[in-house]
């Protein structure tokens, strides 16, 4: 064969040398897509206060789960029709992610990877056991941290979704960020995405007997906390369209991430005029006292009321999204430590 000719190898074809294979992605994808819409759907059983349509757990009424008569609470009352839907799509959560860990055991080779698959299989179980435990305990405040572990979750398959993807293995470590403020910016941005969304519910299930300096308390602060994380995401913002940023994703995520504080600080706004009327400052006029009259539990409260919890969780999403970006391109080293464990792991 003469040396200008391409070699031709037959046999089993096997991943590159980085390790690549495309179904650990897609498979974390559809877990996160799946996620999602569980978060929507367990706000609106926050919102409706249907966590105890269902009084017993793991069951439905003394049914299995699954086999509980789907006319009854598809066409039943609105509150049970909630409570199961987000029995069923934690349910459709839950399998999912036992095909994720069955499917990176498979085929992904970094063992590090396989550690973040049970983990994520360990936190869905949790999940759904603390779900149960609200309702057989009857406990208000299980429900909160219930309501404050989802959108972790949802985060970390987001986290999930890229070291799974094949931008992970192209992207090669630049040194683009020597002070470190890029890592900074976005951990900082991410973990006060989450710092809001555990005030928020404790806004969302606070306890009966609390007294008004609880509520004064956890409203102000979290309204301190939307003014930080705001003015960090701006400067965030702002810095990535005037200086390099070592990759062209962290760019466009960091734009991303401006606008849906800004739509998330709108909702928020929303959502206080409709469940407890206009700020004492805000001069009254015929639009004013027209949301006065806003029905408790009314259609247009409950959906900005959820929209507002579940762009919360679509918020942190994104900051994870950009924060282990970011640490894959400036993360000293990592790139070459995890491409030397897949060598001798497949070799």
């Amino acid at each position: 064969m003469s040396e200008k000719e391409p070699r031709v190898e037959t046999g089993e074809v096997k991943p590159s040398i980085d390790g690549y294979r495309p179904w650990p992605h897609r498979w974390a994808l559809l877990v996160a897509w799946t996620t999602f819409p569980l978060i929507w759907v367990g706000g609106l059983v926050t919102t409706y206060d249907a966590g105890m349509a269902v009084p017993d757990w793991p069951g439905t009424f003394g049914y299995n789960l699954f086999l509980y008569p789907w006319q009854t609470w598809l066409f039943g009352p609105w509150d049970l029709f909630l409570e199961h839907k987000h029995r069923l799509l934690a349910s459709l959560v839950g399998f999912l992610t036992i095909g994720l860990v069955i499917v990176v055991y498979r085929q992904d080779q970094r063992p590090w990877m396989r550690h973040m698959a049970v983990v994520a299989l360990i936190a869905v179980i949790a999940q759904g056991v603390l779900g149960g435990a609200r309702v057989l305990l009857v406990e208000r405040q299980l429900a909160m941290v219930h309501g404050s572990v989802g959108p972790a979750f949802f985060a970390y398959c987001v986290a999930l979704c890229v070291v799974t993807s094949r931008w992970w293995y192209q992207r090669k470590a630049v040194t683009g960020d020597p002070n470190g403020f890029q890592r900074v910016s976005v951990l900082s941005v991410a973990f006060l995405a989450y710092i809001q969304l555990v005030l928020g519910a404790l806004l969302r299930h606070v306890p009966e007997a609390a007294s008004t300096m609880y509520f004064e308390v956890a409203v102000w602060t979290h309204l301190v906390g939307a003014g930080l994380l705001l003015s960090i995401a701006s400067i965030l913002a702002i810095l990535m369209f005037r200086g390099p940023v070592g990759d062209s994703s962290f760019r466009w995520l960091s734009y991303v991430l401006f606008l849906l504080v800004c739509v998330q600080i709108a909702f928020g706004c929303a959502t206080w005029v409709m469940k407890y009327h206009w700020p004492t400052f805000v001069v009254q006029s015929s639009i004013t006292r027209i949301y006065a009259l806003i029905e408790a539990q009314g259609m247009l409260q409950s959906t900005v009321a959820t929209a507002h919890a579940a762009n919360g969780s679509l918020l942190l999403g994104v900051a994870v999204m950009l924060a282990v970006r970011v640490l894959r391109v400036h993360g000293g080293g990592l790139e070459t430590k995890e491409m030397a464990a897949v060598a001798a792991s497949s070799g």
